[in-house]
């Protein structure tokens, strides 16, 4: 994509599903980075569900950093390229599917994620940023997962949208949880998948129950998805100052960090229990 090309789309609101993933090595800086204020605090309810009961937690819930304008930006930026690959790749995918009511789910999915890029590039014009200058430094790193983790068939494709862009959609939402309530809202309903994972359930287990030989394969195939999926969340934290400032609620605190990986293994465990699959 020529770096001097501007994106001109027209947006809709839509809902759909997330994936998003990245490589283990250093993607380039935005162009033009913003500015970030200082983080301020402010009070919230302690019955956040996507946190424990301790000490800790309590003291996030009560004292949530909230994000500045470069965490807020790099956030949309990777979920934005992310559903664009999202949508590209699930078309693919549906021409492999068996029958044509998975065809046209998967088409279906893969048109509600482009809704979602375009939404996401829509609200980064509004803010005044160019998105191509936004989303650009995720193209690599997100491409390169891919590239590693092709699915076989309609069904691995089906599986990885489920398990690995299940992963990523929990990491982003505890980030999410912390940026304006205007973003906080867009980023909410991309991330809403509720139909969608039910879809996918419902296909996996028909297909287990037509087939019980491809259970193990599958089982195999999702723990290295989470694998992947971790190893990327960790390089977004890790590598992108701005967000993993938001999560730990300030530098040098990564304990919470480490409690955040390990809550999004407990979700990857509910989510293989609902397919029928050992974790």
């Amino acid at each position: 994509m020529p770096t001097g090309h501007r994106w001109s789309l027209q947006c809709k609101p839509s809902r759909g599903r997330y994936g998003s993933s990245m490589e283990h090595e250093p993607s380039p800086e935005p162009q033009n980075p913003v500015q970030t204020p200082e983080h301020t605090t402010v009070h919230t309810p302690t019955n956040d569900p996507g946190h424990d009961g301790g000490g800790t937690a309590a003291r996030r819930a009560s004292d949530v950093s909230i994000a500045g304008s470069e965490a807020v930006t790099e956030l949309l930026g990777v979920i934005g390229y992310a559903e664009l690959v999202a949508s590209l790749r699930m078309a693919a995918d549906a021409l492999t599917a068996p029958s044509l009511d998975v065809r046209v789910w998967m088409g279906r999915a893969s048109r509600t994620e482009f809704e979602n890029f375009e939404r996401i590039v829509a609200r980064l014009r509004e803010s005044g940023h160019d998105p191509e200058t936004v989303l650009t430094p995720f193209a690599g790193p997100v491409d390169a997962f891919h590239e590693r983790t092709k699915p076989r068939d309609w069904l691995e494709g089906l599986v990885k949208a489920y398990v690995g862009d299940g992963i990523a959609r929990d990491f982003y939402r505890e980030i999410g949880r912390r940026v304006d309530p205007a973003s906080r809202e867009l980023i909410e309903s991309v991330l809403s998948v509720d139909a969608q994972d039910e879809f996918v359930v419902e296909a996996v287990t028909k297909a287990i129950e037509a087939d019980p030989t491809v259970a193990g394969r599958l089982a195999l195939w999702a723990r290295r998805l989470v694998g992947e999926a971790i190893a990327q969340a960790q390089y977004v934290a890790l590598e992108r100052e701005a967000l993993i400032d938001v999560l730990v609620g300030g530098p040098g605190d990564l304990g919470d960090l480490g409690r955040l990986f390990t809550r999004l293994i407990d979700l990857h465990g509910a989510r293989m229990a609902r397919l029928g699959l050992t974790p």
